[in-house]
């Protein structure tokens, strides 16, 4: 939209006049407005709610603009008031309403300028409009903001230095954890520095990567999710949680929250990791079986094995067609466990659903891994003398028909 000629040049900017709000002053009906000079002359009475605005135009050379329309208009009512200016570039305007506006300057139809207001009751207001400092407020202002963008671009090119080397030292990092999760077990140990120096790097890098970003940065939520992770794989789950924590705070994410759910049942916190496994249900709800069966293995890992029993049966009511859930959860009971004594001896007692666990696992994965841990774990079982007197293969006597499976 084209301006007057005066005004070529100048941007057309929302300029908020400063005024203090005061709240809970009510205004005298008898309160006078106070003369403003030029057009409108002296006020008359204001009615009680109501206030006057007065003022002048000026263009970018100093010079009064003559027969300009000023449209008032009220934010909360959503009411117009149209002023028009006289020949020198003065204007007034009685019995506005008190409120908030939107003052619209116009010349033939053409928008000047528009800015915000607010009038209180009983209030006589002088809004002038000069060009001239308008111009150079703006002229500041963008100034300013260049120097902002500049500072962010600058500070975000340093952040992604920190950001791409942590991301390289955290892929390598995961790289070796897998090839050390495939070592034996008794050769792990030995080979966890291959997983913690790239791991450490990542922290490093990650941490510098959050110190070049504002609170208020997007970026912020993504890189303390990767520092959450960096830690992890240095075994450093307290510090994990803490990261993550600070990343679903500023952007809630389910992915973030399981990841929470992971550090915090390794910290043993398991009610709190509970309730950032239901925050990942909450948000993802179609991946609600993985999110409690990683709670229990979680637990499970951490020796914490008989407290994976209750994610693990919401897991299996969640996803029925999970073996590995299955297995876990068969796993877990045999931990259950108890014992009664028989003279001098200890006859173990198997604890209910532990051997349906295992079944259901074998029908589902039959030639798979989780269906030969708990084929083992039946085996294990029978080695026990826990009462079990057939095999896997075998016809199970008739009221154990559904917990059997043949080969």
């Amino acid at each position: 939209m084209k301006t007057t000629k005066f005004l070529r040049g100048i941007l057309i900017a929302a300029v908020i006049c400063a005024l203090a709000i005061m709240t809970g002053v009510a205004a005298s009906a008898a309160q006078q407005g106070a003369p403003a000079g030029g057009a409108g002359g002296v006020a008359g009475v204001q009615a009680s709610g109501t206030g006057r605005v007065a003022g002048e135009i000026r263009d970018d050379m100093g010079n009064q603009v003559p027969m300009v329309t000023l449209t008032f208009k009220n934010l909360m009512t959503g009411m117009s008031y149209d002023v028009a200016g006289d020949r020198y570039g003065q204007f007034a305007k009685a019995g506005l309403p008190s409120g908030n506006y939107t003052v619209i300057l116009k010349q033939k139809e053409q928008v000047m300028y528009m800015t915000d207001f607010v009038l209180m009751s009983g209030e006589d207001k002088k809004l002038d409009f000069d060009f001239k400092d308008i111009a150079a407020k703006e002229k500041a202002e963008a100034a300013e903001q260049a120097q902002k963008e500049a500072e962010y671009r600058a500070a975000f090119a340093a952040m992604k230095v920190h950001f791409d080397a942590a991301v390289a030292a955290l892929d390598q990092a995961k790289a070796k954890r897998a090839e050390v999760d495939k070592l034996p077990k008794d050769q792990q140990a030995a080979a966890e520095s291959q997983v913690d120096q790239p791991a450490a790097t990542a922290v490093t890098e990650f941490t510098a990567a959050l110190q070049g970003t504002a609170d208020t940065d997007p970026n912020r939520a993504i890189l303390l999710a990767r520092l959450g992770e960096a830690y992890q794989l240095e075994g450093k789950y307290p510090e994990s949680a803490d990261a993550y924590s600070k990343s679903v705070a500023i952007k809630p994410d389910p992915g973030s929250y399981n990841n929470l759910g992971n550090a915090l049942a390794r910290t043993g916190k398991v009610d709190e990791a509970m309730a950032a496994y239901q925050k990942a249900i909450d948000l993802d709800p179609t991946n609600t079986a993985m999110y409690w069966r990683n709670l229990a293995v979680g637990l499970y890992n951490s020796g914490r094995i008989k407290e994976s029993v209750e994610p693990l049966k919401k897991a299996t009511e969640a996803d029925p067609k999970s073996a590995q859930a299955w297995y876990l959860l068969g796993a877990a009971l045999v931990n259950t466990m108890e014992f009664k004594q028989d003279g001098e001896k200890l006859i173990p007692v198997i604890t209910p659903g532990t051997m349906e666990a295992y079944q259901h696992a074998i029908d589902l994965d039959p030639n798979g891994p989780f269906g030969a841990q708990a084929k083992q774990g039946i085996a294990d079982l029978q080695a026990m003398g826990v009462g079990i007197d057939t095999k896997i293969g075998s016809a199970p006597p008739a009221k154990t028909t559904k917990k059997k499976t043949s080969q």
